[in-house]
């Protein structure tokens, strides 16, 4: 298949990462009539991805037999490294024309490092950070960051389409990491933003909610705004994307930062604020519990509705 694309019912593909993410998204996959071999480190995501169809590898170099196509979803870059590159990883077993797929939050310069390395083995990769929570993933419905060759962007279009609604070529291996960082930095501002304008609200002894649905018609109107707005007011900060894992990001966002000579203070500081919560003990709560920080900050001790 070094040519065609990564069709449905002629591709297999290994996936390596079952977590919040992982879990739906290679479910979609089988959904989409893909051959789909799955490994993860807690076997109960595994079970019931073979319930739906899926068949169970006992490691990242068994998903990796026989696969076209290895899709790792993993939380950090020393799990990338060691799922791909360690012992019974992916570049063990992945062969010659593959492709390897990071969906992975990591920093450019190690996957471009990871890119380097593949290709002397005529692996090829992709770097493919995505966008839009569990919501997304579960709907198929991600913003999916894309840095490699074109030529392996086409023929890995049809996967990426199984799993988002957005899928953008950004440039050379590593382009889609820098994306993604900016796509944090964005995010947790925003998240910050919403968090201070509604405890603003409150502690004026103005409606938050309506206060909301205002903003919600103006310039200020955003996804998350809507979103995770909303779940300021109800105080429901089930994870759909993890505190610890934003401020994971926003440290590869500084970085990329410092590299570039960008001067990133809001990140920093929202980084910080991130830092707090997770010190608390909240970092595996939604990232939008940014507003427990501001509120405990303005005095309110834990939240609106605790």
């Amino acid at each position: 298949m070094s040519a065609a694309e990564y069709l449905p019912g002629q591709t297999r593909v290994g996936f390596v990462g079952l977590g919040i993410m992982g879990e739906p998204m290679a479910r979609n996959l089988v959904s989409a009539g893909y051959s789909v071999t799955v490994h993860n480190r807690s076997r109960q995501a595994v079970d019931r991805l073979v319930d739906a169809g899926a068949t169970p590898a006992s490691s990242p170099a068994a998903a990796a037999t026989d696969a076209d196509v290895v899709i790792v979803m993993l939380p950090d870059a020393p799990d990338v490294r060691t799922v791909v590159l360690g012992e019974n990883g992916v570049a063990s077993a992945l062969r010659e024309g593959g492709m390897l797929i990071d969906m992975s939050t990591i920093s450019a310069g190690v996957t471009r490092e990871l890119s380097a390395t593949l290709a002397e083995r005529g692996v090829r990769m992709l770097d493919a950070p995505v966008s839009g929570g569990q919501k997304g993933a579960v709907d198929a419905a991600l913003t999916i960051m894309v840095g490699g060759d074109e030529a392996d962007f086409t023929r890995a279009r049809p996967i990426l389409s199984a799993l988002g609604s957005t899928i953008t070529l950004i440039g050379q291996s590593g382009a889609g990491q820098v994306a993604k960082a900016a796509n944090q930095v964005v995010v947790s501002g925003t998240i910050q933003a919403v968090a201070e304008a509604l405890t603003l609200a409150e502690r004026s002894g103005v409606d938050p909610a309506r206060v909301r649905e205002a903003l919600l018609g103006g310039l200020a109107g955003s996804r998350i705004l809507e979103v995770h707005g909303q779940r300021m007011l109800d105080a429901n900060y089930e994870p759909g994307f993890k505190a610890r894992l934003h401020h994971k990001d926003l440290g590869i966002a500084l970085e990329a930062g410092s590299e570039a000579g960008v001067a990133l203070s809001t990140t920093a500081l929202v980084r910080q604020f991130l830092g707090t919560l997770i010190a608390s003990g909240e970092g595996d709560a939604d990232h939008s519990a940014l507003a427990r920080v501001v509120e405990r900050l303005s005095g309110q001790d834990g939240g609106r509705h605790s």
